[in-house]
């Protein structure tokens, strides 16, 4: 799967953009993004959460919790973790986007005086965002940034940054954010490692990619790992993946290329053979048993 925030940086022809250190990135796209994405399906996952505001166009968002389509006027915060983003080659997504690491999150919002919500277990991949007028103006405010031809000035874009998280923390409209915001002050190691996998499982990233969501080096994410789940990453993703997948066939009708895809495998020869070791038969014929 491909990073996103490397794929937005490695095309500033497609999306202006500006950043205030490695992690604070915001850009502006609206042209057709057909060169970006060649195919209507494409697997993301990205080590930073990110919101963005949809100027124009539609989008959908396929996660293992649910799919979600985006349209015109919806601002929306997506957590760190992997995507399955559907395009529609024949539409332009105009966008403006922030990608926001938890740690700067955490210190803008140590700087509020009001309380946070208290927080919950789980959460959508997707969070809509409640966009009132000052939250509108704040995108509006950006969009004459992106209009000019000189960039601003890193601390102003930091502040600029910090504006949008308390802004957003302002409206009491957007409870299940804000609950988000909260766990992510005083969440547990072993919460947020638990929370990472079972979100993002049935993506086909690397375990260094699972170390990174999860804020550990990779010997430190085995060792935790092993601890919490008493097994391997490599086993407890592989039987995760197997039970997704036959749920994606047996109930949902997938063909066995789809089910491969959506549960995290390399290839459908691949998923084919795992199938067939964990329950016996091909996936092909656990599906032709299913219509008959």
């Amino acid at each position: 799967m491909d990073n996103f925030l490397d794929r937005v940086l490695q095309h500033p022809q497609y999306y202006r953009q500006f950043n205030c250190g490695p992690s604070l990135i915001t850009a502006f796209n609206c042209p057709m993004e057909a060169r970006l994405m060649k195919k209507r399906f494409a697997g993301l996952w990205t080590n930073h959460n990110y919101l963005f505001y949809a100027v124009d166009g539609h989008k959908v968002w396929h996660t293992a919790r649910g799919s979600y389509d985006i349209r015109k006027g919806s601002c929306v915060f997506v957590r760190k973790g992997g995507f399955i983003l559907e395009q529609f080659l024949d539409e332009g997504f105009c966008v403006i986007l922030f990608f926001i690491p938890d740690e700067f999150i955490c210190e803008t919002l140590h700087t509020r005086t009001r309380p946070l919500a208290s927080a919950k277990q789980s959460y959508d991949p997707l969070i809509l965002i409640e966009a009132d007028e000052t939250l509108k103006g704040f995108f509006l405010s950006m969009s004459s940034y992106f209009n000019e031809t000189r960039e601003p000035d890193p601390a102003l874009l930091e502040l600029k940054f910090k504006e949008l998280i308390l802004t957003i923390a302002d409206n009491a409209g957007n409870r299940e954010l804000l609950s988000y915001f909260c766990s992510l002050l005083g969440q547990p190691q072993t919460v947020l490692l638990q929370r990472v996998m079972e979100d993002n499982f049935c993506y086909n990233l690397r375990l260094e990619n699972y170390a990174k969501l999860s804020n550990r080096s990779l010997s430190a994410f085995k060792r935790d790992f092993e601890k919490l789940f008493d097994t391997t990453p490599g086993k407890w993703l592989l039987e995760k993946r197997l039970q997704y997948s036959l749920q994606l066939l047996m109930n949902r009708g997938r063909t066995v290329s789809e089910a491969a895809f959506e549960s995290g495998f390399e290839s459908p020869s691949h998923f084919s053979r795992a199938f067939k070791t964990r329950f016996g038969q091909a996936p092909t014929e656990m599906r032709s048993h299913q219509k008959a």
